[in-house]
C-alpha cells in the first residue's frame, strides 16, 4: 500500500523531518495511522470492522488475566519509541505495558519501549510490514513479546526472546490450538487461536 502524495511540509531551509510529513498525512488523511521504521514512513488505512472486532475479543483474555491494573495495563494504538532511527517509532495496535507508561514518555506521544512487555498487531491490507518490517524494530526495543495475527493467512505468530534485531524464538499457531503467552507478559494469558482468526474474517 502506498500513502497519498503530500506537499513538502516545511521551508527549502528547515532541516528535512520525516516526522512532518507522518504528521502531514494524518492531518489531510483522518484515520491513517503513519509509523516510521528503519527511516521509511508506513501508511495504514483506518482498520475495518473486523480488524476492531478481532482487537476488542484480545483485550478479553489479557484483562481477565488481572493485567489492567496496579502493574500493568492493557491499552491500544500507544507510539512505541524506537532505536533503530533518529524519528522512529510505531503505534500497535495492542500493548501491555508498566503501570507507570506516564513517567516513560519521549516524545512525539511515545514512550519508551523500557515500560512495554507485549506487543501485538493485526494484519492489515500492510500485513508485509507486521510480518517482515516490525519484528526487528520491536526485537532490537527488546520487546520480550510480539504477537501477530496473520489475518491473511490465517495463523497467529508469537516471537520471544529478543536478540540484537530478531527474536530468537518464532512459532507460527494454526486454528484448533490453544496458546499460553510467556509468563514476561504478567500473567498467565491463555489465546484461542481458531476463535481470534474468526473474529478478524469478514462475516458473509
Amino acid at each position: 500500500m502506498s500513502a497519498a502524495s503530500v506537499e513538502q511540509p516545511f521551508d527549502d531551509e528547515e532541516p528535512f523531518s520525516l516526522t512532518a510529513i507522518a504528521d502531514e498525512i494524518m492531518e489531510r488523511h483522518p484515520g491513517y495511522r503513519v509509523e516510521i521504521i528503519g527511516g521509511h514512513l508506513l501508511v495504514t488505512p483506518s482498520p475495518d470492522a473486523p480488524h476492531a472486532r478481532a482487537l476488542t475479543g484480545l483485550m478479553i483474555p489479557f484483562i481477565a488475566a488481572g493485567l489492567h491494573g496496579a502493574e500493568t495495563e492493557v491499552l491500544q494504538n500507544v507510539g512505541l519509541w524506537l532505536p533503530t532511527g533518529a524519528e522512529d517509532y510505531a503505534i500497535p495496535d495492542l500493548v501491555v505495558v508498566d503501570a507507570d507508561i506516564d513517567d516513560h514518555f519521549v516524545q512525539n506521544n511515545c514512550y519508551d519501549p523500557v515500560c512495554f512487555r507485549l506487543v501485538l498487531e493485526v494484519t492489515s491490507s500492510n500485513w508485509k510490514d507486521d510480518l517482515r518490517t516490525k519484528p526487528a524494530a520491536y526485537a532490537e526495543a527488546k520487546v520480550p513479546v510480539y504477537v501477530v495475527v496473520d489475518r491473511k493467512h490465517q495463523r497467529l505468530h508469537v516471537l520471544t526472546d529478543p536478540d540484537g534485531s530478531a527474536y530468537t524464538n518464532h512459532r507460527v499457531h494454526a486454528p484448533g490450538e490453544t496458546i499460553t503467552l510467556p509468563d514476561t507478559v504478567g500473567s498467565e494469558v491463555t489465546l484461542d487461536v481458531e476463535q481470534i482468526i474468526k473474529a478478524g474474517t469478514r462475516r458473509s
